[in-house]
């Protein structure tokens, strides 16, 4: 792993492969682990970029919540300790947040768009509040409890029930958060920005992907994005809740390499 210092964090990511750069970013609470299955359609051609978010595996959490801002700060150092001007960016729900605020600041160094299993509004207020408690609870009760409870929620139903493989190797990379970790993350994405109104000024190949049992953020959410995105498409994954890439890389990895290799 390469680490730099980023602000008051300590900064870690994955470089795998050679060819012209390609960022992708995980989910919450995982960590770039998540991308190495999907990666294999891509690591014949690209050289792949895998940053652990603020927070997230073996990056620190620095001071107060992980605010969307540090996390688009801490992939522009990224990329610079990388010697990489521009590329092309994939982030999965947490990931997709980290990459409307990188939009709205440093627009320039992304040269197309894969959007995964995330959504451009914010919270809602139950939301929101949601959040927060889940941020006090973790404090207090430890991270197992809350980690349990994410499963229905983050692997859809054909996954739960046919591949425990994934459900423990979830679970694995979950643990490497603290409770601190999971707190301050969770205060960061309950402040991000509504990011709809943003969306009408992406003017780079953008490719939307979701899973058909996605209860998060599904094809509802990925419409909307559609819909505002100019030249936009849009893709289903079958059998596949939240971690859509995670549950069904032999179809997500081929989709990003055919996506990539028209750019």
């Amino acid at each position: 792993m390469e680490r730099i210092t980023s602000g008051d964090a300590e900064i870690a990511y994955e470089i795998l492969g050679s060819g012209p750069p390609v960022v992708l970013l995980h989910p919450f609470p995982l960590n770039h682990e998540f991308w190495i299955p999907a990666a294999q359609s891509l690591l014949p051609r690209y050289r792949l970029i895998l940053p652990d978010l603020r927070g997230h595996g073996d990056s620190g959490i620095g001071e107060g919540p992980a605010a969307m801002e540090k996390h688009a700060l801490d992939l522009v150092r990224v990329l610079d300790h990388a010697r990489i001007g521009r590329a092309p960016f994939v982030g999965v729900s947490i990931g997709g947040y980290a990459l409307f605020e990188f939009w709205q600041r440093f627009r320039g160094r992304i040269a197309s768009l894969v959007l995964c299993n995330t959504k451009a509004q914010a919270d809602t207020q139950e939301a929101r509040t949601g959040r927060l408690k889940a941020a006090a609870d973790v404090l207090e009760r430890g991270t197992a409890p809350f980690f349990e409870s994410m499963i229905p929620r983050v692997l859809g139903k054909t996954t739960r029930e046919t591949r425990p493989d994934l459900v423990e190797g979830t679970l694995r990379m979950m643990r490497k958060m603290s409770p601190e970790d999971v707190a301050q993350v969770q205060r960061g994405m309950a402040e991000r920005q509504d990011s709809v109104p943003m969306l009408k000024t992406i003017n780079v190949p953008t490719l939307l992907i979701t899973g058909e049992e996605d209860v998060l953020t599904g094809p509802p959410e990925a419409e909307l994005m559609r819909q505002h995105i100019p030249a936009s498409t849009m893709t289903v994954i079958p059998r596949a809740g939240h971690f859509a890439a995670w549950e069904q890389p032999d179809q997500v990895g081929p989709l990003l390499r055919q996506f990539l290799d028209r750019e």
